[in-house]
């Protein structure tokens, strides 16, 4: 058989494409963008729950069109339980985890989870350890029996500890030619201060990091690893009765435990508007972090907030976007948001700049921020931001990990599970008004931490020249230099 040359090939189909298309631009009207489509209809799947004798809480919900399973198993073991002097414990615990379990080493464990096709992963954040599977339908129950074994019998050997100590603590030391990664911290630390577990590192400091041992690991880790302090949730193709007799054979001999109450700490006095600049000599760009505390998850202003937060610079077409990224070129992409926790998290808006537009891009961004809450945001700009979000939810069910990931964050701020019902309606409820409310309410320029990272020496007197408020140097972690 003879083939004809690529470059034949290629010309058949250049000449046919150019036909194709015309025929069907003539049909398109470009003169304005497309019209949105109604919603669809959103069919969350209803979760089934069980409480096994020992308190671990399992949650079912049942997705048959593919034969798989996800697994997230979610202990209240997040950063939030480190002690003062030790920011960074909880982390380190959590990805100790998979480290040898057992009579498994690390190596062990990442090899039979290849062989059962299974991804396994473990970690933590603020509020929460996490341990996640996804597996196929048939090896749920081999791998099962693998997540078990990391969960319950880690076995924090001293040669891992040391290994992930350094690997941490060359980490840290790497931050400090990471401008973006620098920011988030010392944003939390001035934020939130000393004395608030969100304005510590989650990953650690030098200091603290050096302290990991195997006895603190290991203390740690009986503390509060415990099936009253944790949650299992799984989706896919399974049902209760299945999932229950899985999770009861492997997780229902784990013991029960007093746990230590959660803390409730509450944020510092919000300061007065200042600047807070850490000097990275010779940066390209200039990382611009702006905010203060935000809101809990559970709050009832949740749905005003997403659609307020839409229009600000939660989508591409979002206010802070359009002006510092299409209109003036400063960025490749403006943001904010609400970090929304079982505490109120922090509200940022954020952007890496171009150096030399520095000041340029702070007044567009307190341009934008006073606008939302001083004047009206048009209908049109509210329906379009409610379609937005109400168009895109139904992508967030399609995959169980997707899924997965929708019902933990009910689960882990303690929100009812039938909360998706109700969300498309609640958000088409929003009111210009409401938008406006909201904006006025959790939106304070007047007390707006500016954490700017950057070359000092080209961005300072930009900065003055503005007459926003005072300016200090600040490092990695926040602390003032003087």
């Amino acid at each position: 058989m003879r083939y004809a040359p690529v470059a034949t090939v290629a010309a058949i189909l250049v000449s046919a494409v150019p036909v194709q298309l015309t025929a069907q631009a003539r049909s398109v009207d470009r003169s304005s963008p497309p019209a949105l489509g109604p919603a669809p209809t959103l069919r969350v799947p209803t979760p089934a729950t069980a409480t096994l004798s020992n308190g671990l809480e399992l949650v079912v919900v049942e997705m048959h069109e593919v034969p798989v399973v996800n697994m997230n198993i979610a202990v209240r073991a997040g950063s939030v339980r480190d002690p003062r002097a030790e920011p960074g414990l909880a982390t380190f615990v959590a990805n100790m985890l998979d480290e040898g379990a057992g009579r498994r080493s690390a190596l062990d464990i990442a090899e039979e989870a290849a062989l059962l096709g299974a991804q396994l992963g473990t970690g933590a954040g603020n509020e929460w350890a996490t341990l996640t599977l996804h597996v196929p339908k048939r090896q749920l129950a081999p791998a099962l029996e693998l997540a078990a074994d990391v969960l319950l019998h880690p076995t924090f050997p001293d040669s891992e500890i040391a290994r992930q100590r350094d690997l941490r603590r060359t980490g840290i030391l790497q931050l400090r030619d990471q401008p973006t990664a620098q920011a988030p911290i010392a944003f939390n630390a001035i934020v939130y201060g000393a004395e608030h577990p969100y304005g510590w590192p989650v990953g650690g400091t030098e200091a603290s990091t050096a302290a990991l041992d195997r006895g603190r690991v290991q203390a740690f880790y009986d503390t509060y690893y415990r099936p009253n302090n944790t949650r299992i949730i799984m989706v896919g193709d399974i049902t209760m009765a299945e999932a229950r007799a899985l999770v009861t054979e492997r997780f229902g001999g784990w013991t029960r435990g007093t746990v230590p109450g959660l803390p409730a700490p509450q944020p510092p006095a919000p300061a007065p508007r200042g600047f807070y600049l850490v000097d990275k000599p010779g940066a390209a760009q200039t990382v611009i972090r702006i905010g203060h505390v935000g809101v809990a998850r559970n709050s009832p202003d949740y749905y005003a907030l997403r659609v307020m937060n839409t229009i600000l610079g939660g989508s591409f077409t979002s206010r802070l976007n359009q002006n510092l990224r299409e209109t003036h070129g400063y960025t490749y992409g403006a943001s904010s948001g609400y970090a929304m926790r079982r505490l109120a998290g922090p509200f940022t808006a954020q952007a890496s700049v171009v150096t030399a537009k520095t000041d340029s891009s702070l007044i567009e961004f307190f341009r934008e921020l006073r606008r939302i809450r001083d004047e009206p945001v048009p209908a049109a700009e509210v329906q379009k931001a409610k379609q937005y979000i109400a168009l895109g939810m139904p992508g967030d069910f399609e995959t169980t990990q997707g899924t997965a990931g929708q019902f933990i964050d009910l689960l882990s701020n303690d929100l009812p599970l039938n909360s998706y019902g109700s969300f498309i309606a609640r958000i088409n409820a929003v009111t210009p008004a409401d938008v406006q409310r909201v904006a006025r309410q959790y939106i304070d320029p007047d007390h707006f931490a500016i954490v700017v990272v950057g070359d000092r020496g080209q961005i300072e007197a930009g900065i003055r020249a503005l007459n926003e408020g005072p300016i200090s140097l600040r490092d990695l972690w926040g602390q003032e230099i003087r």
